[in-house]
């Protein structure tokens, strides 16, 4: 009883540890998490280089799945990028590993772990921002020692009552022929899943192994075997995660089972070739290493062998789990609001693709082609609503000053965005000859144009220089010259509107213009005037220039 109650103690502390660890490590990184993610992907190599550090970093694979679900559908990210950081992610989740072969099993630091939660602790309660992360991530790097220390101790007398010949043979132990081993190699391939699938963690799952080993209860090759179930079920946690969740969370979800179905199929069938290379390499490295080593090049083979496939990979995705969510669907996906920085870039580009849309729409209406519907500026105005809903729904403030200041340029470019669907909703002049004044209508529809190419440049933008780019970001030369324009524009048609006015009230008195004549005039320069002066501002604020 004594046995049971060390291990599952041992268990309990470990992944209570790496829950507390983490997430001290997590808001230690803030914000940096999210744009290393987004500037490193470029490719799915460097993606994938990058995610394993990142992981490794942050101790935890899920952290960084869930950060590029968010990159990917706010379109930060293209899908084989973000699955370039999901493989990473798997190689570098078994850096703990590694910690429990080094050093957990080897030294008892307990008596050093005590004095670490203490202060931990008293930096989590008493201390604020990251010195209070710090004091998180301390604490719980020596409740998974302390952890360790139980386990270890708990796996010993283990040992007593349990030995490698009580389990099933795999294959590669002397004496084992090919029917014996296949069969037990499944059975703790089985087992392995199992504990992962229980324990929500492969990480606590392959600590228990590797103690185990330590401890005499299982052999170097039972061990490995039982690693093989324990990486499969880690997608377990990511199958039942994604279930009721947008469709990239649910792509990326069976990109992970692929992947580790595939990695698993691999290292079936070179388990006999493995299992003969780790023996005879036994007698010049230790047996906790080379399980720590095994579990980390299992992961590494799978990477290699599919990250060159990435494109491929992609569309057998894609064509398993097909789509049928919405463009606006896509970006505005809930994940993202865990992220404030990716949530206000997600809102920021749907933001611009409105003002795109609208500003195409109204400047081709007053050059006399089809111009916008009251339909059109409706549709828009839904579009808006949905965006504000969505930030309404942030889970958290963005930290720094930059990211308060991209967020407030963003509804500020959300406000005049909905107000220029609104008067689109309203109707607008369909050219010079309704306008009456063609020369408000030219500048109307020239401050719309530059309108129109700020915004396209936004939704063209690439994640690497999306994510480089804080408030008060380096516009490009072209971007700022049609920004120069659409302002320039809409302060010419300001003063025009203001003269106007005055000049058509004055031709009613002498009979040039009806009464009604001259009140529809002004009304339509001043609807011409509000157009181009909030499409000329969101413009404005949706590139960090609106002052």
């Amino acid at each position: 009883m004594s046995t049971a109650i060390s291990i599952l103690g041992g268990v309990g502390l470990f992944l209570l540890g790496m829950t507390v660890m983490t997430d001290g490590l997590k808001a230690l990184a803030g914000s940096a998490l999210r744009s290393v993610l987004g500037k490193a992907a470029a490719t799915p190599l460097s993606g994938a280089f990058w995610g394993a550090i990142v992981t490794l970093l942050v101790q935890s694979s899920s952290a960084v799945t869930m950060t590029t679900i968010g990159l990917v559908s706010a379109g930060l990210l293209t899908f084989p990028q973000g699955l370039g950081l999901v493989f990473g992610a798997n190689v570098g989740t078994t850096g703990t590993g590694w910690l429990v072969a080094l050093i957990g099993v080897r030294v008892s630091l307990s008596a050093y772990a005590l004095p670490m939660i203490f202060i931990g602790a008293l930096l989590k309660l008493l201390a604020g921002g990251r010195i209070a992360a710090a004091g998180g991530a301390l604490a719980g790097f020596a409740l998974v020692l302390y952890g360790l220390t139980n386990l270890q101790q708990g796996m010993d007398g283990l040992a007593e009552s349990l030995h490698p010949s009580d389990l099933p043979a795999v294959l590669g132990m002397p004496g084992v022929g090919w029917a014996t081993g296949s069969v037990g190699l499944i059975t703790l391939i089985a087992v392995g899943l199992a504990m992962t699938a229980v324990m929500q963690s492969s990480t606590a799952a392959i600590a228990v192994t590797i103690s185990a080993f330590f401890a005499g209860a299982v052999s170097l090759e039972q061990g490995a075997a039982l690693i093989i179930g324990q990486n499969i079920g880690t997608a377990t946690s990511s199958a039942l995660a994604a279930i009721g969740a947008s469709a990239t969370a649910k792509r990326l979800a069976l990109a992970y089972v692929l992947f580790k179905l595939i990695a698993a199929l691999i290292a079936i069938l070179a388990f006999p070739f493995t299992a003969a290379l780790m023996q005879a390499l036994s007698d010049t490295a230790d047996g906790t290493t080379l399980l720590a080593a095994y579990h980390t090049a299992y992961n590494v083979v799978g990477v290699a062998v599919l990250l060159p496939a990435t494109q491929w990979f992609t569309r057998v995705v894609e064509r398993l789990l097909p789509s049928r969510e919405t463009a606006l669907q896509r970006a505005l996906d809930p994940s993202a609001l865990a992220n404030p920085v990716i949530a206000v870039e997600a809102a920021r580009r749907v933001v611009a693709d409105v003002v795109a849309t609208m500003a195409a729409s109204v400047a081709a209406g007053l050059s006399g082609r089809a111009g916008p519907t009251a339909q059109d500026g409706v549709t828009a105005a839904a579009t808006i609503e949905e965006v504000r809903d969505f930030l309404s729904e942030l889970k958290q403030p963005p930290e720094t000053e930059p990211e308060r200041l991209r967020l407030t340029s963003t509804l500020h470019a959300l406000d005049h965005a909905g107000r220029l669907a609104e008067i689109v909703a309203g109707g607008v002049p369909a050219g010079p000859g309704a306008a009456q004044d063609a020369r408000a209508a030219g500048l109307c529809a020239q401050a719309m144009r530059a309108a129109q190419a700020v915004g396209g440049s936004i939704t063209a933008e690439t994640a690497l220089s999306t994510q480089a780019a804080p408030i008060g970001w380096k516009v490009a030369p072209e971007v700022a010259a049609a920004l120069g324009e659409a302002g320039g524009a809409a302060r010419a048609l300001d003063a025009l509107q203001r003269g106007h006015r005055a000049a058509t009230l004055a031709a009613v008195a002498p009979g040039e213009l009806t009464a009604a004549d001259a009140l529809a005039r002004i009304d339509t320069v001043r609807q011409l005037d509000a157009l181009a002066h909030h499409a000329w501002r969101a413009s404005a604020h949706l590139v960090g220039r609106g002052g």
